[in-house]
């Protein structure tokens, strides 16, 4: 199958990095559109018949504007660093509530060297936070099988990004995933490497990737009280 992305997809995002400024984009606006968003775009397209024989709840959109794909500008108004532009180009495949209420989602990411795939939810609110560790506590079976099979753990990790200090007070001492009610981010992480981004076979290794990844999706909508 042809692939999506290619080497120059990678050098456009390399030269962004280096000239993240409004003038060079806009005069290499028709590589971003060739080389970065139309590819991204057919590949959500492609995805959507794997995405439903995991959920039919979730939404892989190629829509330019209101769809999976995130802008590349980037929002500065309450940030230090005012580059426009974003040197990575991301897509959430979201679920058909997630304008209603907090829900997980999948997420592709393309960037020279640090692509990835993620599944689950980022930086819920309190309250979400709340609900998701008294379900891990009442249905610990289920989040070892969700989160901790050795089978998913050999290509996915859990993101140990944010952490608290501490297990919130209130909790077990005995809870057998204790550490894990520690995190912020219910999130799983894959790397991918250029070479498969680039590659012919990149959609089925994401397709294979929503199939392995479904029961910690599955675990995280139940915890929220969503179909799956």
């Amino acid at each position: 199958m042809p692939a999506y992305f290619s080497d120059r997809s990678f050098r456009f995002l390399h030269s962004l990095a280096r000239h993240n400024e409004r003038e060079w984009f806009h005069a290499h606006k028709a590589d971003y559109e060739a080389h970065v968003r139309e590819p991204f775009q057919r590949l959500l397209g492609d995805l959507q018949p794997d995405l439903a024989a995991v959920s039919l709840q979730f939404r892989a959109d190629p829509r330019p504007v209101g769809g999976s794909l995130f802008r590349i500008h980037r929002d500065t108004r309450y940030a230090n660093d005012k580059s426009p532009y974003k040197r990575w180009q991301g897509a959430k495949l979201f679920h058909a509530r997630h304008r209603e209420v907090p829900a997980p989602s999948w997420y592709i990411h393309l960037q020279p060297g640090e692509n990835f795939l993620a599944a689950g939810i980022w930086h819920p609110e309190t309250p979400v936070l709340r609900r998701i560790r008294q379900f891990l506590v009442d249905n610990p079976q289920g989040w070892g099988r969700a989160a901790h099979d050795p089978a998913l753990c050999r290509r996915w990790s859990l993101s140990a990004d944010d952490m608290l200090v501490r297990v919130p007070r209130g909790y077990p001492d005995d809870f057998d995933y204790r550490d894990d009610l520690r995190r912020r981010n219910f999130v799983i992480l894959r790397p991918l490497d250029d070479a498969t981004m680039a590659g012919p076979r990149l959609r089925q290794t994401i397709a294979r990737e929503l199939a392995a990844t479904a029961p910690f999706m599955d675990y995280l909508c139940a915890a929220l009280d969503l179909e799956f």
